[in-house]
């Protein structure tokens, strides 16, 4: 047990027990004035300081020999944790704080701008449409290396599924439904001869979308049937090899019923390939960016911007509770560059087949 001061002085010097409390009550009304003149701003300073030390310091065990910080260069243990705990913590003072403290002080423009969202989401629903799908067209149209190679993986088994088309299984083509095409960013990632049937609730897709498939002739892709994922009846049963789905089901109505229509849809041993965005799943880690997730979400922000974009959806759970055979699926972070994006890195891809 640690031993204070003063009864390290009372056994060294004889010094009596009244005495002793007497100089522990001495110091502490010592201890009390000197507190009365610090102000706050010395006590966050003095914090930093500390918290600077204690990062530029080793730490030292019992036996007195100094060991390098676990995760850093020379030290033990992989280094991701500790680097990217530090950098959480000094991202969160650097750049959070300041923003919490804006809004604070900001409280009454912040709410009349959202009560103006709100109002422009209730009036303005096509224009919000014209403008995702401008945004989308745009943001598209640099091609970003990183996000293609992570697409490429995402369907790397696409070149082995069988159609059960004889006449489609002589080129090697598919038949693909892809619900929520958008501009059409995956005719990349599709085999040649492939036919492809889309489905898109927002009509304002249509003319990128056309611009697009031109620059894909091995693709026989349809015209995009305007409809929902959970309205798309047209579509026959047991009359698709594969469905794609990618950064979809953060804006769609009913998961569940989406991922029944597309069991509808599939054929006996049919792949269905999804890929994205979801709630922040390393919580230890980003708990910050999941609460601001769930916040921007809440407040209607992001879903008003991205045409009803959900930030803390997550769909593996009922993936998997639909009733397909098997389910392979992995969350990682996507390679996004884009700043104001970062918030939908937390990601989640895989395959299920019917």
């Amino acid at each position: 047990m640690e031993r204070t001061i003063w009864e390290d002085r009372a056994e060294g010097e004889g010094v009596h027990e009244e005495e002793v409390e007497e100089d522990h009550h001495l110091f502490l009304d010592d201890a009390q004035e000197d507190n009365d003149e610090v102000g706050l701003g010395d006590i966050v300073l003095e914090h930093e300081h500390q918290r600077e030390a204690f990062d530029e310091a080793e730490v030292v065990d019992e036996t007195g020999e100094s060991n390098d910080v676990p995760g850093q260069d020379g030290g033990g243990g992989s280094g991701s944790f500790f680097n990217e705990r530090l950098f959480n913590e000094r991202w969160l003072n650097e750049t959070a704080m300041p923003v919490i403290e804006w809004v604070r002080e900001n409280r009454v423009l912040v709410i009349a701008v959202l009560l103006v969202l709100l109002i422009l989401r209730w009036k303005l629903k096509d224009f919000r449409r014209r403008w995702f799908a401008a945004f989308l067209n745009r943001h598209y149209k640099k091609v970003d290396a990183k996000i293609e190679e992570m697409k490429k993986d995402v369907f790397a088994t696409l070149g082995f599924v069988v159609s059960h088309d004889p006449e489609l299984r002589k080129t090697g083509g598919l038949k693909i439904l892809e619900i929520g095409v958008g501009t059409g960013t995956n005719f990349a990632h599709y085999p040649d001869g492939t036919l492809l049937t889309v489905v898109d609730p927002n009509p304002h897709f249509k003319k990128y979308y056309e611009a697009n498939r031109k620059k894909f002739p091995n693709i026989q892709a349809e015209d995009i049937i305007v409809s929902t994922g959970e309205d798309m009846n047209m579509v026959p049963d047991n009359s698709v090899d594969v469905v794609v789905v990618t950064q979809v089901f953060c804006s769609v109505g009913d998961t569940e019923k989406i991922l029944r229509q597309i069991l509808r849809v599939l054929v006996p041993g049919g792949k269905f390939y999804f890929y994205e965005h979801i709630h922040e799943f390393d919580v230890a880690n980003h708990a910050f960016r999941r609460r601001l997730q769930s916040l921007l979400t809440f407040m209607g922000v992001w879903p008003f911007l991205f045409d009803n974009c959900h930030l803390n959806r997550d769909i593996l759970k009922a993936v998997e509770a639909t009733g397909f055979s098997k389910v392979e699926a992995q969350r990682f972070y996507a390679p996004i560059n884009h700043l104001l994006l970062q918030i939908m890195r937390p990601s989640l891809k895989g395959v299920a087949e019917k």
